[in-house]
């Protein structure tokens, strides 16, 4: 992870008073944006909590420095990235100084749909030879006297600290907080007790008030402290509500041999699989780290509620003719086109005359030849109408509705349309984005929606 993110904290009395007085105006989206809205108005306290991380499954990075606003908003159109890691507290961080970091910034990037990952990096390991960074940096004392009584106080206190800061910076209660406990040598007893009464003092502290507990270390030192404590030592510690693996593998997914399949799961694990490199999206360089996460619910589908009673997701979306139309899609088609406004009659799945003719009327307005042949690029086209989102792995909603059945259309996929962008859709984006010879991104971009609008 970067080594960073600001000067000492706040009272915390006064860190709540600032929040109290931040705007509680949204909304935000509770998943993807619209890229054609320029400057989202900001999230409120609760959507802000929601969203840091809240319930979600897809793909994140962090970076020393949180970016520019101009980044953002670029990498958010497109980048498969929906969630950024955020160093917020903690007299350890390499990046103290966050000059774009501000309680605007962070609601900004909760209404435009970003999902938040603060990160504080305070006293760290005695035996972890990096640190201290500073003079007026400080490690967990591996005194053992008193149970490691200095190292639970030092916890405590880091845990006041890094609240003040993210509530300073509108990050209040219910949103999860993530220490970051860089690797160290497991094999040296005080320092690893120390490290481990330290981080059940900041989870025990940080929770509370109000927060839920995090925990970022590598796979071999201390995720696996923590699992061994979990497994061999039960209600001895307290443990985090979520883990954060370092475990450079490139392996997208939650998954380590370091520690056991049974711990924080479901929904308690994310995973940093990609150490600093280099990437750019939209003409935008970053030097990150990448994530994958899969944390509390995940994402979950919202109801769509179009069409009472009628099925518009399919596999297959066959041409229709007046000789031959399988009722189901005839029905789909109705609906669509009772929706674009050029049909009024029943949902009675017949490719009448009436049906015929508001389709022939829907071609010839997205300026497609007429024909009483409704055939795939019209299915495509028609699937995909509507506002150009932005889509990308984790996103729920109506949009993700209509990319996967227009998806399903084109022939990039045969997949069910849950209304949420899994592996699957995500693949079946990439394929398509692919055989378009546009931008690959697996993220569903105006381009890529006006491509699917023109049934290509």
């Amino acid at each position: 992870m970067p080594r960073p993110v600001r000067s000492r904290p706040r009272a915390l009395l006064a860190a709540l008073a600032l929040l109290l007085a931040a705007p509680l105006v949204g909304p935000a989206p509770a998943t993807a944006g619209d890229s054609s809205v320029p400057s989202p108005r900001l999230a409120s306290q609760r959507q802000i909590a929601q969203a840091t991380p809240g319930d979600f499954t897809g793909h994140g990075f962090d970076q020393c420095l949180a970016p520019t606003q101009s980044a953002m908003d670029t990498w958010w159109r497109k980048s498969p990235f929906s969630a950024v890691g955020i160093y917020i507290s903690g007299d350890s961080r390499a990046c103290r100084s966050q000059p774009n970091l501000s309680p605007t910034w962070v609601a900004t990037q909760v209404a435009r749909g970003w999902r938040l990952l603060p990160i504080a990096l305070g006293p760290q390991a005695s035996c972890q030879p990096r640190f201290p960074r500073y003079s007026d940096d400080v490690t967990i004392s591996p005194r053992p006297t008193g149970g490691y009584s200095a190292a639970a106080g030092q916890g405590a206190a880091e845990a006041e600290k890094n609240a003040a800061d993210a509530t300073a910076y509108g990050i209040g209660p219910g949103s999860t907080i993530w220490y970051d406990l860089e690797g160290f040598d497991l094999g040296d007893t005080h320092c690893r007790e120390s490290a481990l009464v330290f981080t059940s003092a900041w989870v025990t502290r940080i929770k509370a008030l109000g927060y839920v507990a995090g925990f970022y270390s590598s796979a071999s030192s201390g995720i696996k402290m923590l699992d061994d404590a979990r497994r061999l030592r039960p209600g001895q510690f307290a443990l985090p509500d979520r883990i954060w693996i370092a475990r450079w593998d490139g392996a997208a997914n939650t998954s380590t041999t370091y520690i056991t399949e049974d711990g924080w799961r479901p929904g308690g694990r994310m995973k940093q699989y990609r150490g600093g490199h280099n990437e750019t999206w939209g003409g935008v360089t970053i030097n990150i780290d990448s994530n994958f996460i899969d944390l509390g619910t995940g994402s979950v589908a919202v109801p769509e509620g179009r069409c009472p009673g009628t099925r518009l997701g399919y596999w297959k979306y066959p041409s229709l003719s007046p000789g031959s139309a399988k009722p189901t899609r005839v029905k789909v088609l109705q609906c669509l086109l009772t929706e674009q406004g050029t049909y009024s009659g029943p949902l009675d799945g017949s490719y009448d005359a009436a049906t015929v003719a508001a389709a022939r009327a829907w071609q010839a307005s997205r300026k497609f030849t007429a024909t009483d042949t409704f055939e795939k690029r019209h299915w495509t086209a028609l699937l995909a109408a509507g506002a150009r989102t932005t889509v990308k792995r984790g996103s729920t909603g109506e949009a993700v509705h209509r990319l996967q059945r227009a998806l399903n259309a084109a022939g990039a996929g045969r997949f069910r349309a849950t209304g949420v962008v899994d592996a699957k859709t995500e693949a079946a984006l990439r394929d398509y984005q692919s055989r378009l010879r546009i931008p690959v991104s697996g993220v569903a971009t105006p381009q890529t929606w006006t491509k699917l609008q023109q049934g290509r």
